[in-house]
């Protein structure tokens, strides 16, 4: 057996005793998954200098996704979001404190945005289709404005002491597609952390939220893509400790007339929203990025914008339908490309 010989030793132990924290860098090992959750690509990345607690948390953080998706999916007839749906406008349904919370939140963004965030919006989705394809016609107008007046927050009626919730109207629906991944972005970061990784990323079908650094060092890089240009990146993003979340009408959506529309419905109105190509927020919490990028996206650019610099710790880039690029006041970019 090789033996390090003695001087040699206590050079190395000279290298690294003065310089610890550039031989810990030299040891983090990356461990990442890609998975099929939610209808959507996640990935999670753990970085430790233990490979097997990396796993570990990763595999953890996975089953806290399939956790977080069997309790608020509305295609699982057995979850409580479809036990709520399934009772509107006949009886209040009791749920776990932890859906209670998260459709309490969803509301409160609901009074921030004026209603342009709306988990309610769900009664409208089965009359649009967002499967990249030219429609010769668009849903008849007064189904549209009918399935219109069933969405209203305010009539999401929450009981805290019992935890409760209550649709007060037949045909009301609420749905998480505009926070759940945002949401179990959050979760699982949580638990990989509680499993000891300090450093690491989920991107929850393009909900992203990193903590610590890469395994390099360095703060996360993470870029934005061009609504123009499938697969190309507009604009890089440092990263730490933070979230990034981008709506757009590049990944979901069909064309009438010439004209793309995304998958993103203006709740107050039953129509896609139009006027921007996408929306990304970045703030330290996934779950509100997620929800404010939706709303923000049917805001528009003036009010989406105006609301952005109003919020502490929330900054914003916005993309209009004419290519014009909007960023709020304090958001810096590390330009790759522009787009065309």
């Amino acid at each position: 057996m090789y033996r390090v010989p003695y001087a040699v030793a206590i050079i190395l132990f000279l290298i690294c005793g003065f310089h610890s924290e550039t031989c810990a860098q030299e040891i983090q090992v990356e461990h990442s998954r890609v998975a099929l959750k939610m209808g959507s690509r996640f990935e999670l990345i753990a970085i430790s200098p233990d490979s097997s607690a990396s796993v570990n948390a990763v595999n953890r953080g996975y089953r806290e996704i399939d956790r977080i998706e069997k309790l608020i999916s509305s295609w699982n007839p057995h979850s409580e979001t479809s036990r709520i749906n399934e009772a509107a406008g006949a009886t209040a349904v009791k749920v776990s404190r932890e859906l209670f919370d998260l459709i309490y939140r969803s509301i409160k963004v609901s009074k921030l945005t004026k209603g342009a965030y709306d988990i309610s919006f769900a009664g409208m989705e089965t009359l649009w289709k967002f499967e990249r394809q030219d429609l010769s016609e668009l849903p008849d107008s007064a189904e549209v404005m009918q399935a219109a007046e069933r969405v209203n927050y305010q009539n999401i009626i929450l009981d805290p002491k019992e935890t409760t919730v209550f649709l007060k109207y037949p045909g009301m629906k609420i749905g998480f597609g505009s926070i759940g991944k945002g949401y179990a972005a959050n979760q699982a970061m949580k638990i990989m952390k509680e499993s000891g990784i300090s450093s690491g990323m989920v991107d929850a079908g393009g909900d992203i939220i990193t903590w610590g650094t890469d395994k390099d060092g360095n703060s996360w890089s993470m870029g934005i893509a061009d609504p123009n240009h499938h697969g190309r990146i507009m604009a890089w993003l440092t990263l730490q400790d933070m979230a990034l979340v981008t709506s757009g009408d590049y990944q979901k959506f069909f064309t009438y007339q010439g004209r793309r529309y995304g998958h993103i419905l203006d709740p107050r109105s039953g129509f896609p929203a139009t006027g921007l190509k996408s929306v990304s927020i970045l703030c330290p919490d996934a779950e509100l990025a997620d929800a404010l990028a939706t709303a923000v996206y049917v805001l528009g650019e003036t009010e989406g914008m105006k609301l952005i610099n109003t919020l502490d710790a929330v900054e914003g880039l916005i993309i209009s339908d004419d290519d014009r690029i909007v960023k709020s006041t304090n958001l810096s970019l590390n330009y790759y490309a522009v787009t065309e």
